[in-house]
């Protein structure tokens, strides 16, 4: 049966250095996937699973989540803020709302992209009176992850942030969501950068405490890279049927136009176009295309295109393109990231 957690953290301090330039303007997790903010679909996921309160623990442009996630009103919860004067690590984070949180709450990571049911997570806690359990999914890259080895009850008894692929103990990774007893706050350090993955669940699974894992079949993407961001916004844009009208265009695979865009004279498969944008005489494939950009006579491959940007005449294969920029005339070949 289903028991109430009604807190949640969700740590967004990160700089998302591996999609500059789009991140030199804001931090990832808003960075928009199909027109709503790629935080919003974690926040949603969590208000299913009956979350009351959610403490968003900023660091990097900060100001930026108060404007574009809000107090929560709109969503019937309440949205609080905690801000780093330095980065102290997402165990760090935590422990500065230790006094402000109950027995049990959620800890996320807040550069993901997740939808799951919160509700089993949290059962499965409670059910086997865990101290931490982690949300665990399987991937075919595992080293890139932290990776945990539960036995059949569900317990780790091995965890390894991101080993060497030699090292790999399984394919099931560290999904980034957590159901947590508050009193495993106690064993993070406080005023000193400390990491909840690396460093608090290896030490307190070799030390025996009870750490679970539960194995779930939702959506779940880490939007870290160009890669993930297409795929992210190709996944979202899937789940409609709908198809868009544009003016003499071939559209195929997954297409979505947002409000007040307008695409004419192109050739588009597997492209997200976002609300203000404007499409002209392109082609384009496992594009995606933020608000308010124009672009005409181009091709665009692989490619993520920040808001506002004018693109005449270009070709851009497997690159990110930032914010108000101007490109005419160029080709564009793996700019961008890190």
């Amino acid at each position: 049966m289903y028991r109430n957690v009604r807190q949640a953290v969700v740590m967004v301090g990160g700089k998302g250095t591996r999609l500059r330039p789009l991140t030199y303007t804001r931090p990832k997790p808003i960075l928009p996937v199909v027109d709503k903010p790629c935080l919003g679909y974690l926040i949603d996921a969590l208000v299913r699973g009956g979350i009351e309160e959610i403490y968003l623990a900023c660091g990097y442009k900060s100001q930026q989540f108060v404007d574009t996630i809000g107090d929560g009103s709109d969503r019937g919860i309440k949205i609080l803020y905690s801000f780093e004067d330095e980065p102290m690590g997402t165990g760090g984070a935590i422990k500065l709302l230790e006094d402000k949180l109950d027995d049990v709450f959620v800890a996320c990571n807040g550069d993901v992209f997740a939808d799951l049911d919160l509700k089993k997570e949290i059962d499965v806690h409670l059910d086997n009176k865990a101290d931490i359990t982690l949300a665990l999914t399987p991937v075919d890259n595992p080293w890139e992850f932290g990776t945990a080895c539960p036995d059949e009850t569900g317990r780790i008894r091995e965890f390894r942030e991101k080993p060497k692929p030699e090292d790999v103990i399984s394919n099931l990774i560290n999904s980034g969501v957590y159901i947590v007893n508050k009193e495993m706050i106690g064993f993070i350090p406080k005023g000193q950068m400390y990491d909840f993955s690396k460093d608090l669940v290896p030490k307190k699974t070799a030390e025996g405490y009870r750490i679970w894992g539960w194995n779930f079949d939702g959506i779940w993407m880490d939007v870290g890279r160009l890669n993930d961001v297409i795929r992210a916004n190709l996944t979202v844009a899937s789940q409609s049927n709908r198809r868009y009208d544009a003016e003499d265009t071939e559209q195929s695979g997954t297409v979505y136009i947002g409000k007040g865009a307008k695409v004419s004279g192109s050739k588009l498969k597997d492209c997200v176009i976002m609300a203000g944008a404007e499409i002209t005489d392109c082609e384009m494939e496992r594009a995606v295309i933020m608000p308010g950009t124009k672009v005409r006579g181009s091709k665009i491959f692989n490619s993520v295109v920040g808001d506002r940007t004018t693109i005449i005449s270009a070709s851009i294969t497997d690159s990110i393109i930032g914010d108000d920029d101007t490109i005419e005339n160029k080709t564009i070949k793996d700019a961008g990231g890190e």
